[in-house]
């Protein structure tokens, strides 16, 4: 490879030709003195495109040598005294300030602050936490409940602390266990009977007052009798609406709000959503009926009961029994109440069900006519070997009324067996299930 050379031939470029004079000739072809100046250059070449120009240069194949080939469609050319202009300098003071700014922080989080990694930058607003800022000093003890905890606790200003009573430690056990919070979807609480008039549909309501006094998310009753229940009539109604305005609206419920003008509330925080007071509209409630108002409950409620009647071959059963979590079957005392109870689990066992029957409670209502009668440790005795637990439903004038359940106008030991009766069902519910 060769250096290019300079041409002397070569053709000064345009903007270094001289200007010249040019005649013009007229129609006789004499020479008009006429002279016209050419500008100067109109454009000067810059010196950074001057300094990237290869000049014209002429190179000869000869050369290069025999083993190059003349067919070769380009030819390599070096080109000497070739400058490339360089970016101007970045003073000194520029680049000492821009190393002085600091990077800004990436995810710099309190968990970092508090393993000790170090922050170069500013932190940010999100740093400003309550743990961090303030200063929280020796937590108040809590008094005790009881008398003699509490006036013991009050005199010594704290420093003696006798604990709760025995009847209170047992209180708040019971409400730990009611109130045990369950992951994933709703939990189903049918409660059934083959016998009409057991008080079936008491239970639910003492079942569910007992679970919403004490948990901290929603529960519901939904009365699914077909025999015109009322479910809806054990507490202070403020709706007319019923499952069969849940079923028409449902395409238009998409939030709590929405639902919740469709039930009437009691005091303890319990929802009932009322049954068809027509009987023939309560007849035709079926199993698809009951699948639209299950699934739309199950997207606001945790706990759902249902009041299922007595159709235990109705089609609202079936659906009931597909989503059940525990099951809860409430026998009189006397002897054909309680047969059919039992009856009501050999059904239920035979038809797939057993699984659900061994976990089942079985509430016992002894303030059914004939109780005083009957031995009741011998009706104990037969469901025990059936079912979980037991539960006696003490007599209460209260209940016997047969109107609104005011849950704290209760007897104690009737309030004692409803939370009971609640914490047995939530014992029997597992706390993680898939959503």
């Amino acid at each position: 490879m060769v250096a290019a050379s300079k041409d002397p031939a070569a053709k000064p470029p345009a903007q270094n030709r001289p200007n010249r004079a040019r005649t013009r000739s007229d129609s006789t072809g004499d020479d008009l003195p006429v002279t016209v100046e050419l500008p100067d250059a109109i454009h000067d070449l810059p010196a950074g495109e001057a300094a990237l120009t290869i000049d014209n240069v002429a190179v000869s194949p000869s050369l290069l040598g025999s083993e190059v080939s003349l067919s070769t469609s380009s030819i390599p050319i070096i080109v000497t005294n070739l400058t490339v202009p360089q970016a101007a300098p970045v003073e000194a003071s520029e680049a000492e300030e821009a190393a002085e700014v600091p990077a800004l922080p990436v995810n710099y989080s309190r968990r970092d602050r508090l393993s000790g990694v170090v922050l170069d930058g500013p932190e940010s607003a999100a740093m400003l936490t309550a743990d961090r800022l303030i200063e929280f000093r020796r937590r108040k003890r809590t008094s005790p409940e009881g008398f003699i905890p509490a006036l013991v606790f009050a005199l010594t200003f704290g420093l003696v602390n006798l604990g709760d009573t025995t009847k209170i430690r047992l209180r708040k056990e019971l409400d730990a266990r009611i109130a045990r919070r369950f992951e994933g979807s709703s939990r189903f609480v049918p409660v059934l009977t083959r016998k009409g008039g057991v008080g079936k549909t008491t239970v639910t309501a003492l079942i569910g007052m007992a679970m919403a006094s004490v948990r901290d998310d929603r529960v519901i009753a939904i009365d699914a009798n077909p025999d015109r229940g009322t479910l809806a009539e054990r507490i202070n109604k403020q709706t007319n609406s019923t499952v069969r305005d849940v079923v028409i609206r449902a395409a238009g419920i998409s939030d709590f709000t929405q639902f919740s003008t469709h039930v009437s509330r009691d005091e303890t925080r319990l929802d009932v959503l009322a049954s068809d007071t027509d009987p023939l509209l309560a007849e035709a409630f079926d199993e698809n009926d009951y699948n639209v108002v299950a699934d739309l409950a199950a997207r606001f409620y945790d706990v759902v009961l249902t009041d299922c009647g007595t159709g235990i071959v109705h089609s609202v059963m079936r659906a009931t029994l597909q989503r059940a979590d525990a099951l809860v079957v409430v026998s009189g005392g006397s002897v054909d109440e309680a047969r059919l109870a039992s009856e009501t689990l050999t059904w239920l066992e035979a038809n797939g069900y057993a699984e659900l029957v061994r976990n089942s409670i079985v509430a016992l209502n002894t303030a059914t006519q004939g109780t005083n009668l009957i031995k009741l440790d011998e009706i104990e005795a037969h469901f025990q070997s059936r079912v979980r637990e037991i539960v006696r439903v003490p007599y209460d004038p209260h209940l016997a009324a047969g109107s609104i359940i005011d849950f704290n106008s209760l007897r104690p030991l009737t309030r004692a067996a409803a939370r009971e009766l609640a914490a047995l069902v939530v014992d029997g519910m597992s706390s993680t299930r898939p959503q």
